[in-house]
């Protein structure tokens, strides 16, 4: 009578189910916390038209060049009287809604500070305007 011995062959093939649950937890965990984290602006986008002549009226655009001078519309004031001009502006108008031009190369903490004070002086809607101006036309700004 033969007795049936063993074989001591191992096994070399690794257990992958515990790996997958593992992943799978993380998976879900990553799903539900990446929509927590994200922060952002919202933004609207203005209309345009191929005229790009002027301001359409009743539009207020606050421009700030690169020597930090700031324009509300086409007039040149202090970087203090900033929120004071505009609070006057808006004080009187429904529509509260401005739209901020800055060059693009501006440090843009610089572009922050002017929309904190732009929303401290009862702004509620900002439209930005990147642009890029030659060393010629940012005088003419």
């Amino acid at each position: 009578m033969a007795v049936p011995v063993p074989s001591k062959k191992t096994s070399a093939e690794p257990n992958v189910v515990p790996l997958c649950d593992v992943l799978l937890v993380l998976l879900i965990i990553f799903m539900v916390i990446t929509p927590l984290v994200q922060k952002g602006i919202d933004v609207k986008l203005p209309e345009t038209t191929s005229d790009t002549s002027g301001t359409p009226a009743g539009l207020i655009v606050l421009t700030l060049k690169k020597d930090n001078t700031v324009m509300i519309n086409q007039d040149v004031y202090q970087y203090d009287l900033v929120q004071e001009e505009l609070r006057r502006l808006y004080s009187t108008r429904h529509d509260k809604t401005i739209f901020i031009r800055a060059d693009a190369k501006i440090n843009y903490q610089r572009v922050i500070e002017l929309i904190d004070l732009a929303k401290g002086a009862g702004v509620e809607v900002l439209g930005i305007i990147p642009e890029y101006f030659t060393e010629e036309e940012a005088g003419d700004i």
